[in-house]
């Protein structure tokens, strides 16, 4: 069975495709491959897609809309707005006009009458969640979006916007290097019936070997201005990377050298855009039959701190948007 997403949410694959790298979040991308991975990652069973209208300042939702446009009926389509770019990077835009306008537009270029779950990016400092979360329960109304979603809130503002109108997926960042959703918002998303999708499980390449110490970002690659993944904060990562290649070795389940699909945590998969080539379509791509003990688990608590890896994940600036 395909899990469904709460609040009589669609059903989708337990894997799915995070698209944001597609058009140069790590560097330059190329749109034949990346078309070619969306049709790939379809042939293999994955029916959740998510995209954001800020990737690629629209080109992103462009690329799946061209692609995947033909098998929309196949296609659950997740986007994100609520952010606008800037020279000076991401700033909010969470008013009920800038997310209509948002929203008339994704669906343009998604090529598509409706979008399945529509997130709010970042949360709007200056705009009243109650109020932002109102004009994409208008556009549930309208049919032209299936489901409200939210990414990195906090479990105050879940709650507040919980009332105005059911949340049906939270997406924050989660992964063995990454675990603060595990004390913070994850208990106040099971309160409420919201199903996690967690992006970057690969830890945007530091748990596949693709960072190193020696890494050399190329131009355009946000990872350059995080401190996560520079200087004294990589090294320490590293070692925690070691220490669960060698886990992973132990299980016979060696990292990806070039992930393509990713598993997210908990019941929904959500992804970023590269692992293993796909198994054949019975199945669904990656290591979902692996089983870990009570000792497994304990084993990994040991290597990796709950607290996660050292350094932000994102600029000043980028933190800044962060609800917290």
């Amino acid at each position: 069975m395909h899990p469904t997403l709460e609040h009589d949410g669609p059903a989708v694959s337990r894997l799915g495709l995070g698209c944001m790298s597609m058009t140069g979040t790590y560097g330059p991308a190329d749109p034949h491959e990346a078309a070619a991975t969306l049709l790939e990652a379809l042939d293999s069973g994955v029916t959740l897609f998510a995209t954001g209208d800020f990737y690629g300042d629209g080109a992103n939702e462009e690329l799946l809309g061209r692609t995947l446009a033909p098998h929309r009926d196949r296609v659950v389509l997740a986007t994100k707005t609520g952010v606008r770019r800037t020279a000076e990077g991401l700033v909010p835009a969470g008013s009920p006009n800038d997310l209509r306008r948002a929203c008339e537009a994704s669906l343009r270029r998604l090529r598509t009458e409706h979008i399945d779950v529509y997130y709010l990016a970042r949360i709007d400092p200056a705009v009243p969640v109650e109020e932002s979360v109102g004009a994409p329960a208008d556009l549930v109304a309208q049919g032209k979006v299936g489901h409200i979603g939210l990414s990195e809130v906090s479990a105050a503002t879940l709650r507040r916007a919980h009332a105005i109108h059911p949340i049906s997926a939270v997406q924050t960042e989660y992964s063995l290097r990454e675990r603060h959703v595990e004390n913070g918002i994850l208990p106040t998303i099971r309160s409420l019936g919201a199903t996690l999708i967690a992006y970057s499980p690969l830890g945007r390449g530091l748990l596949t070997g693709a960072v190193r110490a020696t890494t050399r970002y190329e131009p355009g690659d946000f990872r350059a201005t995080a401190p996560r993944y520079n200087g004294d904060d990589l090294k320490a990562n590293l070692a925690i990377v070691d220490a669960i290649t060698h886990l992973a070795a132990a299980k016979s389940a060696p990292r990806p050298d070039r992930p393509r699909l990713a598993p997210h945590p908990r019941r929904r998969r959500h992804p970023h855009p590269r692992q293993l080539p796909p198994p054949p379509p019975a199945r669904q791509p990656g290591r979902l039959d692996l089983h870990l003990t009570a000792t497994d688990l304990g084993d990994i608590d040991a290597a990796v701190p709950d607290t996660g890896a050292q350094g932000a994940r994102y600029s000043d600036h980028g933190i800044a948007l962060v609800d917290q």
